[in-house]
């Protein structure tokens, strides 16, 4: 995993344009406008987040399978994949590629069914309805989706190196990381490579924490700062409109207004 960014396919096929990826959206922002899309988005990052957190996975494997969720839909509609089927494939998979070990598919279905019945119920009425044939078929259809480009480099290896030549405490790593954790909510990780991502959280933090000590530092890097300033405004975006978002009482409505995939034929 240590190998080099610039000449992986991270790098190379999934850094994309922000105005291909507004196009490749047009057929779902007819149901949606871009703050309720958004907020689909932030709402199945959770969905995504609680699963892994109950199946006792690592932070990186849960941003792995956040990022090929985001990539999937990145090329496809809504209406393509029902995104409740997607988040439990990809967290399956982000298993097997981040090496965490391979996870049951019958206690990835159970606990599918209990999150939805217990920590989701104010979204869904009726119980999580896939079975493990469903995912099994759905991995293929995110694999080839994907061009079998798996590895995806996080912010959280830079985000340490740089804390560390900064020289500062706990404090700052822990807040900086909690950000990248919700920058997956955004964006960003489908537009700007990991290490600006990490450099644009840790501003955040500093800003939050008042380390007036830090300008200097940050002005000394040797990074594009428009860039970073994108990705500060996408994530300081994110938390305007989080801040708004009363969830239980949207969501619903939400779901409901998602373009749907056809049912298929019955035999």
């Amino acid at each position: 995993m240590a190998g080099n960014f610039w000449q992986s396919s991270h790098s190379q096929q999934w850094i994309l344009d922000k105005q291909d990826l507004l196009r490749e959206r047009q057929f779902d922002l007819q149901s949606l406008t871009e703050d309720e899309y958004q907020k689909v988005f932030i709402f199945f990052a959770n969905v995504i987040q609680v699963l892994g957190e109950q199946l006792k996975l690592r932070q990186q494997v849960i941003a792995t399978a956040t990022v090929y969720f985001k990539r999937f839909y990145a090329r496809n509609s809504l209406k393509n994949i029902d995104p409740l089927l997607l988040a439990p494939t990809c967290i399956l998979l982000a298993s097997k590629v981040e090496e965490f070990g391979v996870i049951s598919n019958s206690r990835l279905i159970s606990i599918c069914q209990s999150a939805i019945k217990t920590k989701f119920s104010y979204s869904y009425t009726q119980e999580f309805p896939y079975r493990t044939n469903h995912i099994l078929e759905c991995e293929f259809y995110l694999l080839e989706n994907l061009d079998c480009c798996l590895i995806v480099y996080q912010p959280y290896r830079p985000l340490l190196q740089l804390v560390q030549d900064m020289g500062q405490e706990d404090q700052l790593l822990t807040l900086s990381w909690r950000i990248v954790n919700d920058s997956l909510r955004t964006d960003v990780c489908l537009l700007y490579p990991p290490y600006q991502i990490a450099i644009a959280c840790l501003q955040i933090a500093c800003v939050i924490l008042q380390k007036d000590a830090t300008k200097q530092w940050f002005a000394e890097l040797n990074v594009d700062l428009d860039k970073v300033q994108e990705i500060v405004r996408a994530i300081v975006n994110l938390y305007e409109l989080w801040k708004d978002w009363k969830e239980k009482d949207e969501i619903q409505m939400l779901l409901a207004k998602i373009p749907k995939p056809k049912p298929p034929p019955q035999r």
